[in-house]
Order: structure tokens, then C-alpha cells, then sequence
């Protein structure tokens, strides 16, 4: 079964880190990645940009109209995934508690699980 381990993140909280507990995060990622792909679990990733960099589509009367955004009423945004292979919910649960966001009050990792996918 697939599941999206999704991170969501807080500028405001990363801001509040020092650049070793920053390096410390990125470090970990990098050895997350490592571990699910030595154990077969690791399927994709990605990283988005921030919202700053971000526009919004939308067809009114069979006219596109593009606008900044997504001007959500959040700190939080979508900053990307993984996307993994896992046996259960609760190995998912498990390897999502080894990202390292997990462990940072302020942030934390949303595991879905994926029930339709094409071309994947």
C-alpha cells in the first residue's frame, strides 16, 4: 500500500531554528531517503517552492485567469512529500516519526493513505 507522508511548514518556525538545527533537518532527510530506499519502501519525493512563487489558475466563462497565490489563511504551507510503499498504516506512522520536521514543535508530518493512482 502507498502512502503520502506530506509536510506542511511553518516559515516562522524554521526561522526560530539555529543553522545547526536547520542543517540537522536537511542532514536528516537525506538519511531518511537513504533508509527507505536501502529497505525498498521508497517510491518518490518532492520539494516545492514557496508560496511566493506560486499562481493560482482558475477558468471563469471559459477564460483562464492566472493570480498569485494561494493567499491561504495559514502560516503553513505545502512544502512537499514522500511518497512510500509500506507493508501497513503503522510502519507508514513509524517511518513518518524518522522525519525529522516530526521531532519540531510547530511542525509534523500528515500520513494519507493512497487509494487511486495512474501512471505512478
Amino acid at each position: 500500500m502507498k502512502y503520502l507522508l506530506v509536510l506542511n511548514i511553518n516559515p516562522d518556525v524554521l526561522a526560530a531554528l539555529s543553522e545547526d538545527e536547520q542543517q540537522a533537518i536537511f542532514s536528516g532527510h537525506e538519511k531518511f531517503m537513504a533508509l527507505t530506499k536501502e529497505t525498498g519502501e521508497f517510491h518518490s519525493t518532492v520539494a516545492l517552492a514557496e508560496p511566493a512563487k506560486t499562481a493560482v489558475v482558475k477558468v471563469r466563462d471559459g477564460v483562464p485567469a492566472v493570480t498569485d497565490g494561494p493567499f491561504l489563511e495559514s502560516k503553513e504551507f505545502l512544502a512537499g512529500y514522500y511518497l512510500l510503499d509500506c507493508a501497513t498504516p503503522e510502519r507508514a506512522h513509524e517511518l513518518a516519526a524518522m522525519i525529522p520536521d516530526a521531532a519540531i514543535e510547530g511542525l509534523g508530518v500528515e500520513v494519507r493513505e493512497v487509494i487511486h493512482e495512474v501512471g505512478l
